[in-house]
């Protein structure tokens, strides 16, 4: 029975599939840069996880004491990238801020759910500027110490995700010690032309969750964002408490799959009498013989 649900799934998947259309990405702007603010918008859930969250303000604005912008932060997760998602104080340089968040790597409890960094410790931010969609980010030389060519190009990376969650930055430009680089470490990977996310897709994960973040404080109705290359574009998404108790399970289906990466956005409803953990679940099921493949799974706080 569930392997003929899996069918009918499939044909309806690949019938939606025609209807959509691919988003073509902004290309970079290649005038000469002018130095502007770091970004001020910061992608955010369609309900904020505490009541304390707020968008990023313009930089004119100041500091509000108590208040916090959540930002994404790409680590590394059984070697593929993952999000983990953090509050930190309401500031214009949100940017930078993120940066630092990133330098100072996974906390003790991300560290128990699996995700590690491939930057060095001791690597210190030491300027951050953009300009016409290019980030400038000046690094001290220890981020190039160290590690092969997955480190180096794992480390590259997370920084260039970090980056690019702002809709300002769709590129990168490295330096070290003030000094710009075309190339990163002994292996040599290449920064110039500034690299932007697609330069990095065999970093990804079949499936790759941008949001939630674990750990969060979730409220109904849970947005479920991130991109996939999946068969037929399909998927499974599944919210249950941590008991097992099953909230939410339905197929959900990107932009595109089968060798093209799309974007998904799932919006989840679900009731829960008290606050519990919870968990979020994504998998593809096999086409070769129906087993969960490309699992992602995520502890959750879920209220109503």
């Amino acid at each position: 029975m569930q392997r003929r649900k899996f069918v009918i799934w499939l044909v309806t998947g690949s019938f939606l599939l025609a209807c959509r259309q691919e988003v073509t990405p902004t290309p970079i702007s290649g005038s000469a840069p002018t130095p502007t603010s770091e970004p001020t918008v910061v992608p955010t859930p369609t309900r904020e996880p505490t009541p304390l969250l707020t968008p990023a303000r313009t930089p004119e604005a100041t500091a509000t004491p108590g208040r916090a912008t959540l930002v994404a932060l790409y680590f590394l997760r059984e070697e593929k990238l993952a999000v983990v998602r953090r509050p930190i104080p309401e500031t214009p340089r949100v940017g930078t801020a993120a940066l630092q968040e990133l330098l100072a790597g996974p906390t003790p409890r991300e560290a128990d759910w699996g995700f590690t960094t491939e930057i060095p410790a001791g690597t210190e931010l030491r300027e951050l500027t953009i300009a016409d969609g290019v980030a400038t980010v000046d690094l001290s030389s220890d981020f190039a110490s160290g590690g092969g060519s997955f480190s180096m190009r794992a480390r590259v990376a997370q920084v260039v995700f970090t980056l690019t969650q702002f809709p300002t930055v769709q590129a990168v430009r490295f330096r070290l010690d003030g000094q710009p680089v075309t190339a990163i470490g002994g292996e040599g990977v290449i920064v110039e032309p500034p690299p932007g996310r697609g330069e990095f897709e065999d970093l990804l994960p079949l499936i790759f969750l941008e949001a939630p973040g674990p750990g969060e404080t979730v409220r109904s109705p849970l947005r479920v964002t991130g991109t996939a290359n999946t068969f037929e574009a399909m998927f499974m998404v599944r919210l249950s408490t941590a008991d097992g108790s099953v909230l939410y399970e339905q197929p959900a289906m990107a932009t595109s799959g089968s060798g093209t990466r799309g974007s998904f956005d799932v919006t989840i409803d679900f009731s829960v009498p008290q606050p519990t953990d919870g968990v979020l679940r994504l998998w593809e099921y096999s086409a070769k013989d129906g087993s969960e493949i490309n699992i992602v799974e995520i502890p959750l706080r879920l209220e109503q």
